[in-house]
Formats: C-alpha cells, structure tokens, sequence
C-alpha cells in the first residue's frame, strides 16, 4: 500500500494529515521527533515523507528541520520529501527545495494541494521503483551474458542487444548456418565474431569477406581460389576464403551482392563441403561453419529472381536480427564513453544531442562522430557544435516529440523525480510524460 511518513511534533498536526491521506487510500504513519522519523524510515518502505521545518521551542529557527532533511537525502536520496514550514522558515525552505526537496507547504496548508502534491509523488516514487527494478535487471541480464560467454569486448546496455546477444550465444554451439540482418553499420561483423568465440570451432580461425566490396568477377575467386593462370593477372596460385577458414568459421557480409554463378558454388559447399578453384578439375574438401549478413531484403530478390530460393533457405537455417542504434538508445552513452576513452568529456547538451539523433549510419557513424569531436575537443569538453551532426535533425525537437528512454529518466533526475517539472522540460504534458513512462517501462498503468 502507498505509504507517507509524517513527522511533526505536533500530534494535532499528524492526526489531521493522517486523516486526509487515510480517506484517501493512502497509509500514514506517523513519528514526533527526527530521530523517530529516521528509525522508521530504516525499518520499512516508505514513498513519500511530510516533514515539519520546526522541532524546537524557537519557532524561528528552523535548524532540526534543516538536518532532518539533509540526513534523509543522504540515507535515502530518492525518496520524495515535502517541507511543512510557518513564513517564519519560507526562505529556508526554499533553499532546500533547490537542495532536492520536493515541494514545500505553508502553514496551515490546504488540503487539495496537499493531496495533489502527495499523489503526484507517489506516482514518481512508484516510477523511480521501476526504472531502479528495470536498471537492476538489465544490469544483471548484462552480468550474466558477460559471465556466461565470451562478447568480444562488446559494449551494450540495452535489452534489446542483449536479447539479440542471448539468441547468437544460445545457437553458437550448433553447426547450423546462421543469417545475421540488420542495417549497415549496425554491428554485424561483430556479431558474427561473438558466434563464432562461443562456438564448438572457436580455436580454428575467424575469416570474414564483403561480398559488396569485391568486383562480381573477383568474388569467386575470392571465396574459391584459382590455379595460376585462371584469370588475366593471375601469375599463382591463390588460396580462397573457404580453405583459410577449414576447422573455422567463414563470415560472409553483403552476401546479397553475391553473383548467381558464385551462389551455385556457395550452395554445394553448404550441402556436401566440396568445391573447385577457378581454373582447376580438383574436387576439395573443407569443413567450415559459414555465418552471412545482409541489409537487403533476401526475401524480395528470391522473388526477382537475383537470389537462389534454396540458397537463402540453406543460409537461413537461423536468423539473429541485429537492431539500428535508433531502437536500442541505451547503447547510445555508453558506447560513446567507449569510443572517447577519457580523451575528452561528454557535456549535457551533447548528451542530449546523441540520445536524440536517429543514427541513420548507426554505431559506426557514432563511432566517427565521437572520433572527430575528441580530435577536435583538444582534450576538453564536447559540445554539440564539436559533434556537427547534420542540423535537418533536430535533437530538440526529436526529444520533444519522441523523447527517448534515456531523455526521459535524464529530465526525471534533473526534476528530483518530480513529474510535472519533468514534463514542462520535454516541453510534454503530464499525461504525455506518463504514456512514455509506460511505454519505457517507467511506470505501471494507473
């Protein structure tokens, strides 16, 4: 049950307050001095503490008031405080409001805006409880993986990476073929990496090729081998991808721009393990785990006729879908933190511009934007300007009309947890606020 601890030494005073909040559905509890409000604070949960600014016989002093508040923040600094004080101690007040208080209420209050202001607390207590549950989860979700397996130094903090990382580590051990889709830039390669660390073939070797950066004639060659002569400028021998990665694992990238010609070799590797150099009648044969990934729509080539059916169906035994930086925002901090490496400083605004650009280049247009404004920070603090991100994306306007988790719990701790100022800096209403509180995980439906 939603509780409120008052403490006064004026019994009258809890009485009358315990009696409001009873009527509406809320448990008081009561204590007279600050030491019997701290010891039950310490013995059990508590959302939302009423706090008398006076605990003397000098009703101008105000002092025990002052500690009383200060020993809270430092024992329990999430937990929402609301200052009862006479204008004697109004200025006082609200000094410690910009301390971290949450609301202060002359006396005698009037009960509507109490109750207001208790309710709205209470809504944030229960919020502030959720994003410490969800953090904690993520936070042993992420233990737990690092634990477990072995991610190639990968830096991640969101559930849905990590979602895509339990998939690729659970299926790492079977020999089955695995798809890798996402955008690019997104991270595939190392993905791919990951499988292959945690997989029964992790001591033979890792060879990755991109299929898109290879012109369509050398490809099969590439992938293949040739005997000497087999092309023009083809002085020797060559080895392919597929006899460097026997006992191994062969990641091919873009394996959409594969030519048909090369998709037939592809698919009788996968079947029987065998295949012929360029220029040579000698069947060989390897044992190799082959991984692929692509940004291009598999599914509409079969249908246009530039991609085999029975190859996409022998690549896609699994598919693990790699999401763009843009749906899972809370990699975004931490792997800029990654890619400073304490040469420079993150400020606020810059913060909050990475959190609200799309990344329509994903992790590794991140990558070269922090690279560029650590060069250019001279060691200093960077600044919106210093990351120079195209200006037809607003930051401000992407996080007023679609604030990203991390903009959202960001404006909740600058407000001390109280919703209605949180909302007026998103520039959202209160309901607004709640509806993305919801949609994050930020709080349960009311």
């Amino acid at each position: 049950m939603r509780t409120v601890l008052i403490i006064d030494d004026n019994p009258a005073v809890g009485e009358a307050l315990s009696l409001a909040l009873s009527l509406n559905e809320i448990k008081p509890l009561t204590a007279l001095t600050p030491d019997e409000g701290l010891a039950s604070l310490a013995r059990g949960q508590v959302d939302v503490v009423i706090q008398d600014m006076n605990f003397t016989a000098d009703t101008t002093s105000g002092e025990e008031g002052v500690a009383l508040f200060r020993a809270i923040r430092e024992r329990h600094p999430d937990l929402p405080v609301i200052l009862l004080t006479a204008w004697t101690h109004l200025e006082t007040a609200v000094e410690l409001v910009k301390a971290g208080a949450a609301d202060y209420l002359a006396k005698p209050w009037d009960d509507n805006k109490l109750l207001a202001t208790v309710e709205n607390l209470l809504e944030l207590s229960e919020s502030t409880r959720e994003v410490s549950r969800s953090r904690r989860e993520r936070r042993q979700r992420s233990d737990q993986l690092r634990k477990n397996y072995q991610l190639d130094g990968l830096v991640f903090a969101s559930d849905a990476m990590a979602r895509t990382l339990e998939l690729a580590c659970q299926i790492a051990r079977s020999d089955v073929p695995v798809l890798i889709t996402g955008p690019n830039g997104a991270g595939k390669e190392r993905i791919a990496a990951i499988v292959h660390a945690n997989s029964a073939v992790k001591r033979g070797p890792f060879i990755a090729v991109n299929c898109g950066a290879l012109p369509g004639e050398l490809i099969e060659a590439e992938l293949f081998g040739a005997d000497a002569g087999a092309y023009t400028g083809a002085n020797k021998a060559r080895e392919g991808r597929f006899e460097l990665a026997d006992g191994g694992t062969l990641f091919l990238d873009e394996i959409g721009n594969l030519p048909l010609s090369g998709q037939v070799k592809l698919l009788r590797v996968l079947e029987t393990g065998q295949y012929e150099r360029l220029g040579s009648g000698r069947t060989r044969q390897v044992k190799v785990r082959v991984l692929s990934a692509t940004n291009a729509d598999l599914k509409a080539m079969v249908r246009a006729g530039t991609f085999r059916e029975d190859l996409y169906y022998r690549l896609n035994v699994i598919e693990v879908n790699l999401p763009p930086l843009s749906e899972r925002s809370d990699d975004i901090l931490p792997l800029a933190e990654f890619f400073l490496d304490g040469r420079a400083e993150l400020g606020d605004a810059a913060r909050e511009l990475l959190l609200g650009y799309p990344w329509p280049g994903n992790v590794r247009e991140l990558k070269n934007a922090i690279e560029r404004a650590a060069l250019l920070s001279g060691g200093g603090q960077i600044t919106p300007e210093l990351l120079n991100l195209p200006q037809h994306v607003s930051s401000a306007a992407r996080s007023l009309d679609e604030p990203s988790r991390e903009v959202v719990e960001s404006a909740l701790h600058k407000a001390d947890g109280v919703v209605s100022r949180a909302a007026q800096q998103l520039g959202l209403s209160r309901q607004a606020l709640y509806r993305r509180m919801e949609r994050y995980g930020l709080a349960s439906s009311n």
